[in-house]
């Protein structure tokens, strides 16, 4: 069985719109939450970028606390 650590999930524009609709807040709202831009957040829902890093682990805990439903890919 794998562990918590390895799993991970792949954060892209139309999940990170979705997480931020389900928040309630504007672009600028989760940003804040994050301790990023506004233009960040719209660079991810645009896909002109994808979270990485310690935003990522920011998404999956925002998205866990709040009950958002996503799927989760396991490294193989």
């Amino acid at each position: 069985m794998k562990s918590q650590q390895q799993r991970t999930v792949q954060w892209d524009g139309n999940r990170v719109k979705a997480l931020r609709t389900h928040l309630g807040k504007t672009q600028q709202g989760l940003a804040e939450e994050l301790g990023t831009r506004q233009q960040t957040i719209s660079e991810w829902e645009k896909g002109i970028y994808t979270p990485r890093g310690t935003s990522n682990t920011l998404l999956n805990i925002v998205a866990e606390r709040s009950g958002f439903k996503y799927r989760v890919r396991r490294k193989d």
